[in-house]
């Protein structure tokens, strides 16, 4: 299906095309008065503005059966250009191509505008809901959708969204892939999601790219492809039901920080940098994270790997550590100034 973008500039190039014939019409009148009539070229172009224009004035001399051929068929030339040229321009006009046109230009700045923003390959039914996450964490986001009624919808939320197929590389190329931290591909198919994946990290190798993924096989060629993460609703939900039905309050608890725009808890993760975080080197105990901040590190993911579960006290902070933490907004803001200060010169 064609997209609006693909619309807007076909009907530009069309009108410009309309322009350019007319201009190419004018041109061989003036030329053909000025050097086979023989006439000044003021007297040439004022002919063939009143030929094309069909005002009716009496010639500027007068002509042989040949001149009045060849003005005979000025007019018609002039006629066709000038019906294609109102036709296109009518069209415009019903269709509000000029209106849709000013807002296109302004998402593409919005677009243009984003840095480190994530980009949201699909707005279908799990779109919907990432799309409302990433709102309420307040991360600067676009959507890449291909279908008309759900770029609309995206559109009635205030999401920067734009039409295309996410699979291509001149889309997400639109979307500011080299500026983008992160993608998520969501789209309905296995295979669609594989070659937006494959496209993402050939264009921007070092974007984190989740993929949502319906079967085993397509999780393992996923992470072949280059996915960083890759989860299966079916998979991911079976295994939420089961553990709603066996262990509901934790599951509740869970639910609680995870997700939601009402959270009393969140949870973040802290990369430790050795060039900037003063704690890297000391012991939990030493570093008092929890006295200074109030936020509890729940975990700490090794640079290797390794996943320390529950750390204590003397377990000690290293570079490339990074720490899943648990906290109130304010917190885990108190938390992130601890461990990533803020520049003295910035």
């Amino acid at each position: 299906m064609e997209t609006f973008e693909q619309k807007y500039q076909r009907l530009q190039k069309q009108l410009l095309a309309g322009l350019i014939g007319l201009a190419g019409v004018f041109l061989i009148g003036t030329l053909w008065y000025w050097q086979v009539e023989k006439w000044s070229l003021v007297q040439a172009a004022y002919m063939t503005t009143i030929t094309l224009s069909t005002v009716g004035f009496s010639e500027v001399r007068s002509l042989d059966d040949r001149g009045r051929l060849f003005t005979i068929a000025l007019i018609f030339m002039g006629i066709l250009s000038l019906g294609y040229i109102a036709n296109r321009f009518t069209e415009a006009l019903i269709q509000g191509y000029f209106q849709e046109g000013i807002r296109y230009r302004q998402r593409r700045k919005a677009i243009e505008s984003l840095e480190q923003h994530y980009i949201l390959c699909g707005y279908g039914r799990m779109g919907h809901q990432i799309a409302m996450e990433f709102e309420a964490e307040g991360i600067p986001f676009v959507i890449v959708e291909s279908q008309v009624e759900e770029v609309e919808e995206a559109r009635v939320h205030g999401y920067v969204v734009m039409q295309g197929d996410a699979t291509l590389d001149e889309y997400l190329l639109d979307a500011g892939i080299h500026r983008a931290d992160c993608l998520v591909a969501a789209l309905p198919s296995d295979a669609e999601n594989l070659y937006t994946i494959l496209s993402a990290k050939t264009l921007n190798p070092k974007i984190r790219a989740i993929a949502r993924a319906s079967t085993e096989e397509a999780i393992q060629k996923l992470k072949r492809a280059g996915a960083d993460a890759v989860v299966s609703p079916y998979v991911t939900g079976g295994r939420r039901l089961a553990a709603a039905a066996i262990r509901p309050r934790v599951m509740d608890f869970v639910d609680g920080i995870i997700t939601g725009t009402n959270r009393s808890f969140y949870l973040d993760e802290i990369f430790l940098d050795v060039a900037i975080c003063p704690c890297v080197g000391k012991t939990l105990s030493e570093a008092s994270l929890r006295v200074q901040s109030g936020a509890l590190v729940l975990a700490i993911r090794r640079d290797d790997g390794r996943l320390i579960g529950g750390p204590m006290g003397e377990t000690r902070l290293k570079h490339g550590d990074l720490l899943i933490c648990m906290g109130t907004a304010e917190q885990l803001r108190k938390l992130n100034r601890i461990l990533i200060p803020p520049h003295p010169f910035r």
